[in-house]
């Protein structure tokens, strides 16, 4: 079995990392040289993501399966590539994640709730944002954010010149939202087989800082069960409409006793991370599972643990033994350079206690550099 991946980066890496023990082999795509899932697996090098040559360089003619794991590849990349294998996830999630107001439309028809928006392609639409919405206000950019990018509070009309001075020429247009003061982040991560089985991971509560996560916990401690069935609702109609195969992630607002979607990943997600160490089959092994067509593992907790919580290693990481002293630390990095903003590695851990596993996400703490 051979997965040929769009992207080379630390998912990738860990797709493979989960696909090998399957006998499954892996070779990925990248813009540049060097990328971290070389460690693992053959890296084709390409001007583009949707260059056909660099794609068929890719397959080879004898690629069984082609997936992403990223969102921001070029829909085209999907429509070359599926004359060569089959490609999973499909062309509809990607293309409903790389827009948001497409995004959020597509939610709020399968009568799941989103935070108020307003598409915004004129400085008059801007104005007719403020006064449809409210302020404050979340401006952001409808294409290619991520970790906190091309997106700005707005607070009172006296911003909105400046807003537009600085957002308003990206290409692609910009959505406002209202601005959520919600209870806490929440994500549920969902897998689709191309059978049709579906399974749904413990619901993770997240928390971040300067637009990037920063730890996750998972369960949610203290989420009612009526909104973990929400959750999982949620994510598997979203599923089941889009005809899904493979993991699905969706970014949740827990508002007041109810669940609005923020956004979807079609792919591996960061805050899933705690499934590789904290689940009987982590996110990535359920991914190649799902769009191969095995069997789907189960997504409960290993044995001997009630909560998992992953950290993320950002922009630089102590020296890996002083990482081991913590207690059930367990480290995963991806073999990248240091650098500010970026993600270089994360932490996992499991226990018997919620107590215990936030003792060591603690003690780590203390260990990164701020």
């Amino acid at each position: 079995m051979i997965v040929a991946v769009l992207g080379a980066g630390q998912l990738g890496r860990m797709l493979a990392l989960a696909g090998v023990p399957l006998g499954m082999k892996f070779r990925f795509l990248s813009t540049s040289p060097g990328a971290c899932a070389g460690d693992v697996g053959e890296v084709v090098v390409g001007p583009r993501f949707d260059d056909e040559d660099s794609i068929k360089r890719l397959v080879k003619g004898e690629a069984d399966i082609v997936t992403y794991e990223f969102e921001n590849i070029p829909a085209r990349a999907i429509e070359v590539a599926a004359r060569y294998a089959p490609v999973l996830p499909g062309a509809l999630a990607l293309t409903l994640a790389q827009d948001r107001v497409d995004e959020k439309t597509f939610f709020r028809s399968i009568d799941i709730g989103t935070p108020d928006f307003h598409a915004v392609a004129t400085r008059h639409d801007l104005d007719a944002a403020a006064d449809a919405i409210g302020c404050p206000f979340v401006l952001k950019t409808r294409r290619f954010g991520y970790d906190g990018k091309g997106q700005r509070v707005i607070k009172s009309r006296d911003e909105l010149d400046s807003a537009w001075e600085a957002l308003g020429a990206h290409e692609g247009g910009l959505i406002a939202e209202r601005f959520i003061r919600f209870d806490r982040e929440l994500s549920v991560i969902g897998v689709r087989s191309s059978r049709g089985e579906t399974a749904v991971y413990p619901i993770t509560q997240n928390v971040h800082r300067g637009g990037i996560l920063h730890n996750s916990i998972a369960p949610a401690p203290g989420l009612p069960g009526a909104l973990a069935e929400r959750a999982n609702e949620i994510v598997t109609r979203a599923m089941h409409e889009m005809d899904y195969a493979g993991v699905l992630a969706i970014e949740l607002f827990e508002v007041g006793g109810d669940l609005l979607v923020n956004e979807m990943a079609p792919r591996v997600h960061n805050s899933g991370h705690w499934t590789i160490d904290g689940a009987q089959t982590s996110q990535f092994e359920n991914h190649l599972r799902a769009i191969t067509g095995l069997p789907l593992g189960p997504t409960s907790m290993r044995p001997g643990i009630t909560h998992a919580g992953m950290l993320n290693l950002v922009g630089d990481h102590p020296p890996v033994s002083k990482l081991l002293t913590v207690p059930g630390a367990r480290v995963h990095l991806y073999g990248k350079a240091s650098k500010p903003g970026r993600k270089v590695g994360h932490l996992n851990f499991g226990a018997a206690s919620e107590s215990a596993v936030r003792a060591s996400m603690e003690a780590a703490g203390t260990m990164l550099p701020r």
